[in-house]
């Protein structure tokens, strides 16, 4: 069976500044794979490739095996998305904002009821069906953005700094559940991070810097006796 995503050789440039260079990288199929660097890394503009919100015109990008430009229906259909900015709707009910996602799927509405108990369910929401987008907390508003990027069964979570502006518990909890989520329901995730302590060991790991990947493997392997931490500012060349 294919990767969940497999990237190869992809490269992009704004004008004469090269974002990303030569980038690889392959999440398995029931896998989390951390996708870890610094702010300006690349990381948000490698999402946006994978997302053909910009075209990559370089290497390839294959989702569940359908390649990203020649297959752009059948890739896309696969991916679920939690991009860094909140893309849901504060002034509509979480069971509307699924419901809207559901129909841009093409999934008719008794299905799509169904589909958005079972979603809620998944992330711990269903209480909160009927109540704004606006009342919920900050780690509530990501759960219910993990429940729309699951309205359509994908094979694959990428997930842009996910955790992004929350407290603490709101991280874990956020973490947590994608992490329970691989687990029950054999989804795969690409977690996007500069922050080192939401890795664990056992963890697939890309390290990237200034649009290149340094380093890629398991992230126990890779930290290796000195940790994540040291391994991370010895690739980069970063202080503490």
């Amino acid at each position: 069976m294919a990767p969940a995503l497999e990237i190869t050789d992809v490269s992009h440039s704004f004008g004469a500044v090269q974002a990303l260079k030569d980038v690889s990288l392959t999440v398995p199929r029931g896998g989390f794979t951390a996708l870890l660097g610094v702010n300006g890394a690349g990381k948000t503009t490698l999402f946006s490739l994978i997302t053909r919100l910009y075209n990559n015109t370089s290497g390839s990008i294959r989702v569940a095996g359908y390649d990203l430009r020649r297959q752009p229906a059948q890739a896309l259909a696969r991916l679920g998305v939690v991009f860094q900015s909140r893309a849901l709707d504060a002034d509509l009910t979480v069971a509307q904002n699924l419901m809207y996602h559901a129909s841009l799927h093409g999934i008719a509405r008794r299905e799509a009821m169904v589909r958005i108990d079972e979603v809620l369910e998944q992330v711990d929401l269903s209480d909160r069906a009927g109540d704004r987008v606006n009342a919920l907390s900050g780690g509530q508003q990501r759960r219910a953005e993990i429940a729309r990027a699951l309205i359509h069964s994908p094979d694959i979570l990428l997930l842009d700094e996910a955790t992004v502006g929350l407290d603490v518990k709101s991280r874990a909890e956020v973490l947590a559940l994608t992490r329970r989520l691989i687990a029950d329901k054999s989804v795969s995730a690409l977690w996007a991070t500069h922050i080192l302590d939401e890795i664990a060991p056992e963890d697939g790991l890309v390290v990237l810097h200034n649009g290149q990947v340094l380093e890629r493997g398991l992230a126990g392997q890779i930290a290796g006796d000195a940790g994540l931490t040291r391994m991370f500012l010895d690739l980069t060349g970063t202080s503490a």
